[in-house]
């Protein structure tokens, strides 16, 4: 197939670049490097350093026999987005272009208003492309568990079924989205599924959960393939960050009372499940929702693990709790289904804490790296819009 990924450059797409080449697929990729100028105003960086985008498709070349088509530039315009998609004329688009950052998104009203327009316009633009000029591709948007919410009953994939005086319905499951970036992605899949609906699209929306991870297999040893680990408060998500923490002897840190439930997947994981939903598409004219993720976690549960694994690997560490800066339910029911990806052949990881002895073993040698931007540690974005940084409870 051919496969074009945007936000080829970052946390997701550069390592989906490689996983989707090694089974023999055309992978060309679109970015602007914006991820790396959101962290760079977080004031932090990369944990394990990132090559330049040339360096990269070098490496690409080199370690893969074959280039990786490569365009650079802002999806926002759309005469760009046109010109790429009639182009290369994909067999499917993974659209991994916006602005993944809830904490971002809360900074002021710049920062709402940018992560909405940026998300929602680059869905736009690439949905009128594959209309005009690759009509039967299929569109893999990467969405998120939390346009859902957490609603007192089970979330289902999507859509959920109702009758009324006899009748039958298939409707969207509620979202109830916690931030101006989840809303983003809310809007967006309503609009996916509507040119579904409109235009007989194929599309495929991963409601995913919370990624960690530092390496796949396939990168090898050479640094110039190795894909971005952040830990700062606005990229940077909790697993990753607490093995950064841990790294440096710093306190892994709890926001609340830690009993908050999400879903969670390794990175391998994360490639495995875009991978089958990439080479099993929906049929024409289908919006399909697959709700991505290995399984449901407190976050507490995730301190102990890292603070256990780091114990045995020499690195003890404590656990603090932090306030809270977010507005979110800490105590709350959460059951989500993901039933369609295991039927499509998804085999989730067993093994949690070899994947975080991983982790920190890969991390260690770049702990100064850490610690000189060990200030992002402790967030100050608050969601009440008062930037203050937080104080341990």
């Amino acid at each position: 197939m051919k496969i074009l990924i945007a936000g080829a450059d970052g946390y997701l797409g550069w390592s989906l670049a490689q996983a989707l080449t090694i089974r023999g697929h055309e992978v060309a990729g679109v970015d602007n490097g914006f991820r790396r100028q959101w962290v760079e105003e977080m004031g932090s960086w990369s944990a394990i350093p990132v090559a330049g985008i040339k360096e990269r498709l070098q490496a690409f070349q080199e370690r893969y026999g074959r280039e990786l088509k490569y365009w650079e530039g802002d999806l926002r315009s759309y005469p760009f987005v046109e010109e790429i998609v009639r182009e290369f004329r994909p067999d499917a688009v993974v659209h991994l272009g916006e602005c993944p950052s809830a904490p971002y998104s809360a900074i002021d009203v710049e920062h709402a208003v940018f992560v909405q327009t940026n998300n929602l316009t680059s869905t736009f633009h690439l949905l009128f492309a594959m209309k005009e000029h690759v009509p039967d591709a299929h569109l893999v948007k990467l969405g998120t568990m939390g346009e859902y919410g957490t609603p007192n009953l089970d979330i289902p994939e999507g859509f959920f079924e109702v009758e009324f005086r006899g009748r039958k319905d298939r409707l969207p499951f509620p979202r109830q989205a916690g931030s101006w970036y989840h809303w983003s992605k809310v809007h967006g899949s309503n609009n996916v599924m509507f040119a579904c609906k409109l235009w007989e699209l194929a599309a495929t929306d991963i409601m995913q959960g919370v990624v960690f991870g530092t390496h796949l297999e396939a990168m090898g040893s050479d640094g110039r393939l190795a894909t971005r680990l952040d830990f700062d408060q606005a990229f940077g998500t909790i697993v990753n960050r607490f093995c950064c923490q841990a790294v440096i002897g710093h306190p892994l840190t709890l926001y609340g009372s830690g009993h908050q439930q999400r879903g969670f997947l390794p990175l391998e994981d994360s490639m495995q499940c875009l991978t089958l939903a990439v080479e099993n598409p929906p049929r024409k004219g289908e919006y399909r929702v697959l709700n991505q993720f290995q399984n449901v976690y407190r976050l507490d549960e995730w301190a102990n693990k890292v603070a256990s694994v780091a114990e045995v690997l020499g690195l003890p560490v404590e656990i603090r709790h932090v306030e809270n800066p977010r507005r979110e339910l800490e105590e709350h029911h959460y059951r989500p289904d993901h039933a369609e990806l295991l039927r499509l052949g998804y085999q989730p990881s067993q093994d949690v804490d070899r994947e975080l002895a991983g982790m920190i073993a890969r991390l260690k040698p770049w702990a100064e790296r850490i610690r000189a931007k060990e200030a992002v540690l402790l967030p100050d974005i608050r969601w009440d819009g008062q930037r203050s940084r937080v104080a341990y409870r």
